[in-house]
């Protein structure tokens, strides 16, 4: 074995030990400086890693692996670029290794070592490969989602996007009648090696069974609605070879469901929680156990189980990527791990069982295998997302060496963050303290009782009513707030305010009550004492008129404009001439404006209101004293129908005003 002197990751869970027989868990950044990577050699818990075999890794993900009948060869597919890996076991090393043109889905070994293979691609092409390297390519209709292979009549079989299961005899060289299901389309297959009996898994989550001595279908159930998912799919497939009669079916949401083929009703029901669907199911022989072990995985979890009582003996979740597939090794306690990372880890689970014959000299370590704990090396990153970035102002750096894509976000070195805070929020400090402040005084706030003043309803003066408690509410909250504030201070300004106690006092009853004392904003005594009040609001010929802007006026800005290199003394000449110049031009805004400036009429708080309002009320207006058949037009037009009489009406009209005109005579 390759580099196996050391501490290894010791794991119990449940009280089963396992233990890790791989780096993977210690991620190391691939963009380290080489000064960096060569001070890992000092580290300990780095040096005394164990590699199980070497070389045993992809670039970028592991999709399949599994090995060979005669247990002597590891066969893994992965990606980027699509290849395939043979690796022999009693050397500890990778034989060699395959490029296919495009992603592998799945294979099937056809031989009892390496010498035989078929790959189903996700071109919809199947490759069968030899000892020598490729033998020949063909092409399915529907684009590939599982295979199988039936050693006693050399079909290999081959789900689909479809409800057919594609058959293709390598001993005739030549595709067999398709065998038909009643899926919309199959997700997986798989074959009995105790009986021969070919299951089908498809959408509709149906299972449906062949003997491929009749080549047809000798029963179909819905495997996944008993455990209370009907719309869901079957993904996954497992007999039990060494009683015949045990089948395990696995659905898209995380369940498995263990059938005998004689019923079909489950005899138990196993959730892994996690709601992602069943990769694989396997039915684990080993000489620790008198009864086979069920071991299923999915994206997140491998959970190894009992199948006649439900409970669980252990379960594995790696933390380096989500779980592709798993390859357990016949008779023993190992397994690994196809995940979305590079490196494929390994598991050693003594309680299962021992290890293979190939790495005997794993059993002697079990009793040392226990390293430190795990060390990170991303203690001067950190991680931000885009979001981050983009508050950071550091969206440009996306693409360069000083950012480092990982899952969702990115690394960036700490010290360059820390300076990118500092420019994006110099005053962060400040602000923070600033707010603590704030907060502290609004808890302080709550606790107080406070009350809420309704504002009386008066038949005049509305306005100033409003106005004095408002004025009497800030004066309240501006005292909370400066409690430091002096007496006299108070009292000065008390004398020169109004109060809610005006209410009460019967000598002011009728400022409130009658319209003679109404108060006239716009007129001039208001003015003369209150000289800001008329800037609060607009008047009349700023809200009914636009300015108009002359030609003179547009030719004296370019000018301007064409001499701005000129000193500010003359611009200010300029300026005062130009204001100066003339009295300004003003144009109505409309007719609706025009009529309204013309009755002294503000239509501010007519704009104001929402349009079902002003349309309620413009309807209101119609029907309000004028005849239904006339009409409101713009500007205060109106408009009026009427039906002209025909020319003998006029004659008869005429006739009764002429007998009138004889008899009153």
């Amino acid at each position: 074995m390759a580099a196996h002197g050391g501490k290894m990751k010791s794991v119990s869970i449940n009280g089963v030990k396992m233990y890790t027989i791989s780096s993977h868990q210690r991620s190391v950044a691939a963009w380290l400086s080489p000064k960096k990577q060569r001070s890992l050699r000092k580290d300990k818990n780095y040096t005394e890693r164990l590699e199980l075999i070497q070389d045993l890794r992809f670039e970028t993900a592991t999709s399949k692996i599994k090995i060979t009948p005669d247990g002597e060869y590891l066969i893994a597919s992965g990606i980027y670029p699509p290849q395939v890996k043979v690796y022999e076991l009693r050397q500890f090393s990778m034989k060699f290794e395959r490029h296919l043109d495009s992603e592998i889905i799945d294979f099937q070994i056809l031989d009892e070592d390496y010498s035989k293979l078929a790959f189903l691609c996700a071109d919809r092409s199947v490759n069968l490969h030899a000892k020598y390297g490729k033998h020949y390519s063909l092409r399915i209709p529907r684009m590939g989602r599982d295979i199988a292979y039936d050693c006693w009549s050399c079909d290999l079989l081959c789900a689909a996007s479809s409800p057919d299961l594609y058959r293709i005899n390598l001993e005739q060289g030549r595709f067999l009648s398709s065998l038909n299901t009643q899926s919309p389309a199959l997700n997986v297959v798989s074959r009995s090696k105790f009986h021969g009996l070919v299951a089908c898994g498809g959408e509709d989550g149906a299972v449906q069974c062949f003997d491929m001595r009749m080549k047809t279908s000798i029963g179909r159930i819905n495997a996944v609605s008993p455990a209370g998912d009907a719309e869901e799919e079957v993904t996954a497939i497992g007999f039990d070879e060494s009683g015949g009669f045990l089948m395990g079916v696995g659905s898209s949401a995380g369940k498995v469901l263990i059938y005998d083929l004689r019923s079909s009703s489950p005899i138990r029901v196993k959730d892994h929680m996690y709601g992602s669907p069943i990769l694989d199911i396997k039915w684990h022989n080993t000489p620790n156990f008198d009864q086979p072990k069920l071991i299923t995985t999915d994206t997140h979890i491998v959970k190894i189980w009992d199948p006649e009582t439900g409970e669980g003996m252990t379960s594995i979740e790696p933390t380096a990527g989500a779980i592709n597939d798993i390859c357990v090794f016949n008779d023993s306690g190992l397994m690994l791990l196809a995940l979305d990372a590079s490196q494929i880890p390994a598991y050693f689970i003594p309680t299962l069982g021992p290890v293979p014959k190939w790495c005997s000299s794993l059993e002697s370590l079990t009793e040392e295998l226990e390293e430190g704990g795990q060390t990170s090396i991303y203690d001067n990153y950190k991680f931000l997302t885009k979001e981050d970035l983009e508050k950071l102002n550091l969206t440009n750096l996306i693409g360069t060496n000083l950012l480092r894509a990982y899952m969702h976000g990115f690394f960036i070195d700490f010290r360059l963050y820390k300076k990118a805070k500092a420019l994006a929020d110099p005053f962060a400090y400040e602000t923070y303290i600033e707010q603590r402040k704030q907060e502290k005084l609004e808890a302080e706030r709550r606790n107080r009782i406070t009350m809420k003043r309704k504002i009386p309803k008066v038949k005049v003066n509305q306005e100033l009513a409003e106005r004095i408690v408002e004025n009497e509410e800030a004066e309240n909250t501006k005292k909370d707030i400066d409690g430091n504030e002096s007496k006299k201070t108070l009292k000065k300004k008390k004398k020169g305010a109004l109060s809610t106690e005006i209410f009460k006092d019967e000598r002011f009853a009728q400022m409130f009550e009658n319209k003679e004392y109404e108060i006239d904003e716009q007129s001039q005594e208001y003015l003369a004492l209150h000289p800001m009040a008329s800037k609060k609001q607009p008047s009349m010929v700023e809200e009914h008129f636009e300015p108009v802007v002359e030609n003179d006026d547009q030719s004296s800005s370019d000018s301007d404009a064409s001499e701005a290199s000129q000193s500010s003394e003359d611009l200010g000449v300029n300026h005062k001439r130009k204001k100066s110049r003339g009295p300004r031009m003003y144009e109505v805004k409309d007719e609706r404006h025009a009529e309204a400036f013309w009755n002294n009429i503000s239509l501010a708080k007519e704009d104001s209101l929402p349009m079902g309002e002003r349309v309620k009320a413009l309807q209101d207006d119609q029907f309000s004293g004028l005849p239904n058949d006339v009409k409101l037009g713009p500007g205060g037009s109106r408009q009026i129908s009427f039906i002209t009489k025909s020319s003998a009406k006029y004659k008869e009209d005429d006739e009764d005003r002429m007998t009138r005109h004889e008899f009153n005579h």
